[in-house]
């Protein structure tokens, strides 16, 4: 049987491949390509996460695609609500028969000679292997594992007689109706589970190692339904767009460059909120600086009404053991549990855990460098689609989708089959490719590629010089080697 080619091949059908393909159909209408995707279903994170309250971290008018603008003014969105548009998406984009589902891609290999891309892929249930060919390959496959998340080994877990489970593989059939619950965790995760469960559950707590930073949004983006009655749809969700992501920016680098005056105004908002129920300087005054690690939004008070009207608690200590019914606490203090949600992070895997083979030689994308954010050093014909940290992840995604785009352009003008970025002989420091201390990305610092000092080989996490550099920026400088 002949191998199928394309003169595109994109990894995954979540948000950033559903965005890639996109934009090959609207600017390279003239190129073949095919999204394999390893689920037997489209929508990646937001088709995987079934937890109560599974909702966006980022407001829905920029994690949602410029291309077709979030249609509600509820800025922070339920888990089905987005997986809902991005089937929408799907459809009325056309994009349905480009996709081939149960397509897990377990290897690929670049080879020089024929400038070619060839990508096994297996499936999940039959095992039964498919083979493509292409020219260029685009990898969508987020940052984290789906075949398991972090799970620690807690002392004594074992003689734990209730639940024990990680929110990543949250089941339907898990009932905490009238149930103390405990949930492990301070992150995005957390404070979406625990206001959720708070109504159904006889109590629950959020015990935390270390606290992290919370703020309150509106569930409603109220700009957004002005905008929209007054401008119309299509320029007023460019309005709430770009007023969403100015006040991120802008919020962000307050954050970093005056970070006492941050730290006191985010607190301060929360005790104004909270009042006295809690004590704030102990369960959300963190030791690190704002954006060291990313913020936590939660929408309209959700969780700081749950801690005020007692549905909830939060503790901040270590845990000593598990026992038969609960959590023994480094304190002497002991949590009545049946039921423990370990909201304790993912595990980073990048290009979707696939090996990656040049020219016979296996690449480990940890020694390698990344080139704009979008390309691995040494690794030809090969863009990787990488959200913000700081930012919607679908922001930083459409800009390298016209980039790359952009660079098919310029190959078929210029005749190139090859383009491969090259560090320099004298290349700069590493530096660690995300700029933050959270667990997820301190215990994947190996596996992770490094960026530079400057550019291109530098990410500097702002929207609006990215946007100058991937629209307008010239394709060609002297770190992508054409052939």
């Amino acid at each position: 049987m002949e191998t199928p080619h394309v003169d595109v091949l994109i990894i995954g059908a979540g948000l950033s491949g559903i965005c890639a393909g996109h934009y090959m159909q609207a600017e390279c209408p003239d190129k073949t390509f095919t999204i394999l995707e390893g689920r037997d279903s489209l929508g990646g994170t937001w088709d995987l996460f079934q937890y109560p309250g599974i909702r966006s971290d980022s407001d829905m008018h920029t994690l949602g695609f410029s291309f077709r603008p979030w249609p509600d003014p509820q800025a922070i969105a339920d888990g089905p609500s987005i997986l809902q548009y991005l089937r929408d998406t799907v459809e009325e984009t056309g994009l349905g028969d480009k996709i081939r589902y149960n397509h897990q891609v377990q290897k690929v290999s670049w080879s020089s000679e024929d400038a070619l891309w060839t990508v096994t892929a297996r499936h999940p249930d039959t095992g039964e292997e498919s083979v493509y060919t292409c020219d260029l390959l685009w990898f969508c496959t987020g940052y984290y594992r789906y075949d398991r998340g972090h799970m620690p080994e807690f002392p004594g877990a074992d003689r734990f007689e209730g639940e024990l489970v990680h929110p990543q593989f949250w089941t339907d059939d898990i009932d905490y109706e009238g149930k103390n619950v405990v949930v492990i965790g301070s992150g995005a995760t957390a404070v979406t589970l625990v206001p959720a469960m708070a109504d159904r559950a006889a109590h629950i707590t959020m015990l935390q190692r270390s606290p992290s930073y919370v703020m309150s949004v509106p569930e409603d983006d109220a700009i957004s339904e002005w905008a929209t009655r007054v401008l119309g749809d299509k320029i007023g969700a460019g309005v709430t767009r770009w007023k969403n992501i100015l006040r991120l920016m802008l919020f962000y680098q307050f954050s970093r460059r005056m970070p006492k005056q941050a730290r006191k105004y985010i607190t301060d908002l929360v005790r104004e909120t909270i009042g006295d129920v809690v004590d704030v300087d102990t369960h959300f005054n963190p030791s690190y600086d704002p954006w060291d690690q990313r913020l936590c939004f939660v929408p309209d008070d959700d969780l700081f009404d749950a801690l005020r009207e007692g549905k909830a608690s939060i503790v901040t200590d270590h845990i000593e053991n598990f026992d038969e019914t609960g959590i023994v606490l480094r304190s002497g203090e002991h949590l009545d549990a049946d039921i423990v949600v370990s909201a304790t992070g993912l595990e980073i895997v990048i290009a979707g855990g696939a090996t990656i083979e040049v020219d016979g030689k296996v690449v480990d994308p940890g020694e390698e460098t990344m080139y704009k954010g979008a390309m691995l050093s040494n690794v030809p014909n090969a863009v990787m689609s990488v959200g913000y940290t700081n930012a919607s992840w679908t922001l930083k995604c459409e800009l390298i989708s016209q980039w790359t785009c952009r660079l098919l352009e310029h190959m078929d003008e210029h005749g190139f089959d090859v383009c491969v970025p090259r560090l320099p002989k004298e290349k700069d420091a590493d530096v660690p490719l995300i700029d933050f201390n959270s667990g997820y990305v301190l215990r994947a610092l190996d596996e992770l590629p490094n960026q530079g000092e400057k550019l291109p080989w530098r990410l500097y996490q702002n929207y609006i010089f990215d946007s100058v550099l991937f629209r307008y920026a010239p394709i060609a400088d002297d770190a992508l080697v054409f052939e």
